[in-house]
């Protein structure tokens, strides 16, 4: 396996009056709570794992947060940037709480939450001016992909998971015609391209997503917590469905629930906190996903489909948001000078 080097920031800020930009401060503020909710995940994890193969990519994913927290650190640090409060292993985990998934969750886990990663990071690199910042950022998608290749090789080589289907490769050349649009009446065609890779990838997800959401459902002593997460498990499994039936309509296969990787424990080994904050932050990244494969979708039937979904999914993040602002667990990202109260 490749063993990259520790990040080494060797720039300096290339100016004294050069100041963090707000991308620079946002960022790397979802980034350092990212990786911090991340750390305390995969510690837990590694409590239970008995694979050595699935350990050593633990272990590998567990120094890469530990890594870029020191070096956000470093960075906020520099600018007098007071440090997220995140999560922490004393305040948010229960290590004496039994296994709560099989080994071979931690895997797909990897997959779901370092896809997450490199949106955050895809996205601040070309936002990114200040060169340790540049610097930081382009690092984190080069070791994210790494792990990412390491995590599809494990799944490949143990049987967990299939690649996307396969399809014909073109006789020729060719150009859409007046139905290409149609995806309830009149003549429909076959999936292209495109719209298979977003529905396999919106099922893999999506599948992960489902066995952790009932996960915490399982566990949780919150009762108005409880009730979220399972309506989210609930739709969440509806929409994996609608992604199945898709690619079964034209005999494609799909990759398949993971539901049967969680335990019957039902002793928390997450704060609350902790895991409402994960369901926020990884079904934001939903709507990304969804935004994305609408990009590239072209049929009204998928379309309309995907919009449904974003619906669901934005009111459960908004209902998710209310109740960690109700309890006092949602930090304030850095924020624009209200101006008007300056005297």
């Amino acid at each position: 396996m490749d063993t990259r080097e520790p990040l080494n920031i060797r720039s300096t800020k290339t100016a004294l009056t050069e100041k963090l930009t707000s991308a620079e401060m946002g960022k790397l503020w979802a980034t350092y709570m990212g990786n911090s909710m991340s750390k305390c995940y995969l510690h837990y994890y590694l409590q239970h794992v008995e694979d050595k193969d699935i350990k050593h990519l633990l272990k590998k994913a567990y120094n890469l947060c530990s890594e870029f927290l020191n070096t956000i650190e470093a960075i906020f640090k520099k600018e007098n940037f007071p440090i997220p409060k995140g999560f922490s292993i004393e305040e948010d985990l229960n290590l004496d709480a039994p296994q709560l998934f099989e080994d071979e969750f931690y895997v797909h886990y990897l997959k779901y939450t370092a896809k997450a990663g490199i949106s955050i990071y895809n996205v601040a690199v070309p936002l990114v001016f200040r060169k340790d910042v540049k610097e930081f950022f382009t690092y984190c998608m080069e070791a994210t992909m790494a792990l990412i290749e390491q995590i599809k090789e494990l799944l490949m080589t143990k049987g967990f998971i299939s690649k996307p289907p396969i399809i014909p490769i073109p006789e020729k050349t060719d150009f859409v015609q007046k139905d290409f649009l149609n995806g309830y009446f009149g003549h429909v065609r076959p999936l292209h391209a495109l719209e298979v890779a977003h529905l396999y990838d919106n099922i893999e997800n999506n599948v992960a997503s489902k066995a952790l959401i009932m996960a915490f459902s399982q566990v949780t002593k919150n009762e108005e917590i409880r009730e979220l997460f399972i309506r989210g498990k609930n739709f969440t499994h509806k929409h994996v469905e609608h992604y199945m039936d898709k690619l079964h309509n034209e005999d494609l296969p799909a990759p398949s629930f993971l539901d049967h990787l969680v335990t019957t424990s039902t002793v928390s080994p997450f704060s609350e906190k902790i895991m409402l904050f994960h369901k926020v932050d990884m079904f934001s990244m939903k709507i990304r996903s969804f935004g994305n494969s609408v990009a590239v979708n072209g049929r009204h039937d998928i379309g309309f489909m995907y919009t449904r979904g974003l619906m669901q999914i934005a009111s459960f993040v908004e209902d998710a948001a209310k109740l960690m602002i109700k309890n006092g667990w949602m930090e304030h990202p850095p924020y624009a000078a209200k101006r008007d109260t300056l005297n």
